[in-house]
């Protein structure tokens, strides 16, 4: 049987061994920082209940001047970016998984139960709904009329993207213990890119989904299946024809997407993800560390240790800093150039909701603000989003006769 965990408990028995969670290390405390840069919050609201007490990646999508958003429960909104207001609201009575993806016009979410749903984005109309073969926990891609999505377990499916038909479908191994998470497919140059929980990035075509080649990304070590876990959680990323990928417990490479041939590999864990300029690499990576490298030979250029453990997410890019959320609902800005941290902001006040299986690590890792997936960038505000649904709309350093709360 194969079993999948969220981090916070993955990282609590590869660190405790035989010990209680309770042992794990804690967050590091938030220091203060001299000279903040303001933040204004220009508007606040909720996308439904949000992923409640689930681990799911419910990521916001925005496209052509509009926002949407998911919650767990099945409900749909559509959202000004600019104010936050509702534009139109649905519900499709399933236990939605992933957050909602607008392609070649049309407004795609799935499901735990191996649903994918097609929208019209203009008013949330079902264009048609399909089954797959499992639980899908991350959002598909399409190009050129197809439609591909891999499901948790790692099966790769290609669709026909104005009806939902299957056209192909290419297994991949998983291991009996994985991450509860699956990397997004990328499409580029009509080669599908897919990462495994087995550490392995696949590259298959787009038109029948067959093997061009794969290539293992890191090799599993230790004794014990949380130790031996590598998958590859955060959704791979293409420039200039070179595929940079990174594993949980691995390694961070870049692979040659013609060939398949790795060209430089570091010693980093992530499950987060990664983003990149003309010269570098941005990542954080297992113990919430954010790192700088050189995007050609992976040399670091900085690293910013002052967020230790406090499980944050994959950094984005806007406007010369990076921004990334954390466990307790805070945003943080940083310099890019060197990882100073400029600023942060708190989506919510803490409260406490969960008694299950790792209500002992609550006292450590409280979970009922976090921040699960990245900020998003648009036009010039950044938007976050808490598992609870709250979500909100913030501008670095707004003109001085705008208000600042």
């Amino acid at each position: 049987m194969k079993r999948r965990i969220p981090l916070l408990l993955a990282l609590a028995g590869i660190a405790a061994c035989s010990t209680p969670p309770t042992n794990v290390l804690p967050p590091v405390p938030l220091a203060g920082i001299s000279e903040p840069l303001p933040v204004a919050t220009r508007w606040k609201r909720s996308l439904g209940f949000g992923v409640y007490d689930n681990y799911l990646k419910l990521r916001p999508h925005f496209y052509q001047n509009r926002g949407y958003g998911v919650d767990y429960y099945g409900k749909v909104i559509a959202f000004d970016p600019v104010t936050g207001e509702t534009l139109w609201e649905t519900h499709l009575e399933l236990p939605l998984s992933t957050g909602p993806v607008v392609i070649d016009g049309r407004l795609y979410t799935g499901s735990s139960q191996g649903d994918l749903v097609a929208l019209d984005p203009e008013n949330g109309r079902e264009l048609w709904r399909t089954r797959v073969s499992s639980e899908v926990l991350a959002p598909p891609a399409g190009e050129e009329g197809l439609l591909v999505v891999r499901t948790v377990d790692g099966r790769v499916t290609g669709l026909n993207a104005s009806n939902g038909k299957r056209r192909w479908v290419v297994d991949t191994r998983v291991p009996l213990l994985s991450l509860r998470g699956t990397s997004a497919p990328v499409i580029s140059d009509g080669i599908v890119l897919v990462g495994s929980d087995s550490g392995k990035l696949t590259a298959m075509t787009l038109i029948d989904g067959t093997v061009l080649w794969d290539v293992q990304v890191a090799e599993p070590t230790g004794r014990s299946e949380l130790e031996r876990m590598i998958d590859i959680d955060a959704t791979p990323v293409v420039r200039d024809g070179i595929v940079y990928v990174v594993t949980f417990q691995g390694r961070l490479a870049t692979v040659q997407m013609e060939t398949g041939r790795i060209l430089w590999v570091r010693d980093i864990s992530s499950h987060t993800g990664m983003v990149l300029d003309e010269n570098r690499v941005y990542l954080s990576d297992s113990e919430s560390r954010i790192w700088a490298l050189n995007r050609f030979n992976g040399a670091t250029l900085w690293r910013q240790d002052k967020l230790l453990r406090r499980a944050v997410t994959a950094p984005i890019l806007k406007d010369g800093y990076l921004v990334l959320g954390d466990y307790d609902g805070y945003v943080h800005w940083l310099e890019k150039e060197d990882g100073k941290l400029v600023a942060r902001k708190r989506i919510q006040e803490g409260w406490y909701l969960f008694n299950d299986e790792a209500r002992e690590l609550e006292t450590v890792f409280p979970r009922d603000n976090n921040i699960l997936v990245a900020p998003l960038a648009e036009k010039h505000l950044i938007v976050a989003v808490d598992r609870l649904g709250h979500i909100r709309g913030y501008q670095l350093n707004p003109s001085p006769t705008e208000s600042v709360f």
